[in-house]
């Protein structure tokens, strides 16, 4: 890990905490968007439906309004997405602008068009996270985004990135080998870059069953990998039903908490259903985010956009936290999660807390400018 990733983490922590709080707090607002600067890629995945060759980026200006109007909504998370993002000419101006809102800049990328000096661009534009999904080890007629042609973009990241890197591995019905994700897991843990496993789906976002070889696959990463927490809950909640072909019962929150923003700056429920419910951004207020919260989605059973279903995590959370908590440790709460839930949560027998535990839990709300 660089020097200046070292240095900067603290803060990304307390701002991360601060927003998950802050969701906690209301479901007024949104927590994640995804809004798109050009549609354009400079590449061509074979499975991919999110990017065409000839799109121009989206104005610099008008960027720069849906990123206001974002804030105006109270957007905790702003990513872009594409396309390839990094084709927008202007990007590290528009993450700046996300940084002065006050809100948490990440982005998704291929990885082809980094090279140092790049990175470091990132870095004064205050960019927070970057994701790279890498599909295989050796490219092939479906996907370039391979290790082979990216391993020596990770590196330069490793060694200069001052924001947070994780690698996305896929395994599913139709990899070819589902031992190269294994190979990925591997080689960004040893570059010591945050990483995780989604199972592939379909142009709808929708599960395909996962072969026995790749479920294989799937198991030795979780081995290896050691999720956080967050990730932990993450994969006993969504991921083990998935896994095995099975539906997930939960309330997406698209549309509400989840927006996805494409290039002519209409509000979609992700980006595997756009069309719905297609309203431009500057006219979506909080009579749309109330009514979307509580929209039942058709594709939700089988729904594999990992995205959508953390930000339902905050919020069942929100709703129910002790029924979250037995979903998300059904072997039992670490203890951190343990002295938080006692902090924060009456107790079940609905004796009122302790004076030392309301002093520490006004003090922790205070500290991240909660109520």
């Amino acid at each position: 890990m660089s020097v200046a990733r070292r240095l900067r983490r603290p803060g990304r922590i307390f701002r991360q905490a601060r927003m998950i709080a802050r969701a906690m707090q209301s479901r007024g607002h949104p927590i994640l968007a995804h809004i798109i600067p050009v549609r354009r890629c400079n590449l061509s995945c074979g499975y991919c439906n999110e990017y065409d060759k000839v799109s121009q980026p989206v104005a610099t200006e008008v960027m720069a309004g849906r990123i206001d109007r974002l804030a105006e909504l109270g957007t905790e998370i702003i990513t872009f997405s594409g396309g390839e993002p990094l084709l927008h000419p202007d990007l590290d101006d528009l993450i700046r602008r996300i940084r002065r809102h006050g809100r948490i800049a990440t982005l998704i990328t291929n990885g082809y068009l980094l090279s140092v000096e790049r990175i470091r661009l990132l870095n004064r534009a205050g960019l927070e996270h970057l994701q790279i999904s890498i599909d295989n080890v050796q490219p092939d007629e479906v996907s370039k985004k391979s290790l082979k042609v990216l391993d020596k973009k990770l590196e330069w990241l490793a060694e200069h990135a001052a924001f947070d890197v994780s690698i996305n591995s896929v395994v599913g019905a139709g990899v070819k080998h589902p031992e190269d994700a294994l190979a990925i897991t591997r080689r960004a843990l040893e570059l010591g870059f945050d990483t995780t496993v989604g199972t592939i789906h379909d142009h709808k976002g929708q599960l395909k069953a996962l072969p026995d070889a790749d479920r294989a696959v799937y198991d030795q990463i979780q081995r290896e990998r050691k999720p956080g927490m967050w990730a932990f809950a993450y994969d006993n909640l969504f991921q083990k039903n998935l896994t095995a072909g099975m539906a997930n019962e939960w309330q997406c929150r698209a549309g509400s908490r989840y927006l996805y923003v494409c290039e002519d700056g209409l509000v979609h429920y992700c980006s595997q259903q756009r069309g719905y419910p297609a309203i431009p951004l500057e006219r979506y207020g909080a009579e749309e985010l109330e009514r979307e919260y509580w929209t039942k989605k058709a594709c939700a059973p089988f729904c594999t956009v990992s995205c959508v279903h953390r930000v339902a995590m905050i919020d069942l959370m929100r709703e129910e936290p002790r029924r979250a908590l037995k979903e998300f440790f059904p072997a039992g709460m670490p203890a951190p999660v343990r002295m938080l839930s006692n902090l924060f949560l009456p107790a079940e027998t609905g004796k009122p807390q302790g004076w030392a535990t309301r002093v520490t839990a006004g003090a922790v709300k205070r500290v991240l400018g909660i109520r």
